[in-house]
């Protein structure tokens, strides 16, 4: 691996993203809202844990594929602004390397701090984070499911940015890989782990 994770978090995290009066920030090509995350728990919790028990499984899909759909085109738009081509660029080698640039501008910016501890190009790909804002879902009562729906459809649509061609911005391909959580801050485990294969 090229990438110098630690350079790239400590650039890209000195980084200021203004947002307008709308609270949108326009950036990376795409809308980036500045609400609380407690917004999102909150929202995420209620959904979850109030739908009928025989909902419970759509709307863990519906949660993980708006992750995967914001990460898809706003990863896209990380990968191809100023900031990616000045700090992160210079040091990618490989397609491998732009998914652990990826996973540093991730933490960078706050969303998790999370990295790759297995690749398979293509294939599979386990990330663990170590600290992420869906963990604090435990302060809305759920303690024993995993939650972290963004990071699930995330890492799942940057393995799709890699390996599953030409972006494309209808969105088609986003789900071409899927994300399961095995471990969880939110259920008492020391980090979250992820695993990411073809869907």
């Amino acid at each position: 691996m090229a990438i110098d994770r630690r350079k790239v978090i400590e650039d890209m995290s000195k980084i200021e993203v203004l947002g307008g009066n709308n609270g949108l920030i326009e950036a990376f090509g795409v809308y980036v809202n500045q609400l609380p995350t407690s917004f999102w728990n909150s929202f995420a919790d209620k959904l979850t844990r109030k739908v009928d028990p025989e909902l419970y499984e759509s709307t863990e899909y519906l949660l993980v594929n708006c992750g995967a759909e914001c990460g898809y085109h706003t990863g896209y738009g990380i990968i191809n602004c100023e900031e990616w081509n000045a700090i992160v660029k210079p040091m990618v080698e490989s397609t491998e390397d732009v998914l652990h640039g990826a996973f540093a501008v991730f933490t960078a910016w706050g969303w998790a701090n999370i990295e790759i501890t297995e690749l398979v190009p293509g294939e599979k790909m386990v990330v663990r984070a170590y600290d992420y804002y869906e963990a604090d879902i435990v302060k809305y009562g759920a303690t024993e499911m995993m939650s972290a729906y963004m990071i699930r459809g995330v890492s799942a649509a940057f393995m799709a940015l890699a390996y599953a061609g030409k972006y494309d911005a209808s969105g088609d391909k986003f789900n071409t890989f899927k994300c399961n959580q095995i471990k969880g801050i939110e259920c008492g485990d020391a980090y979250g782990e992820f695993i990411v294969t073809k869907a």
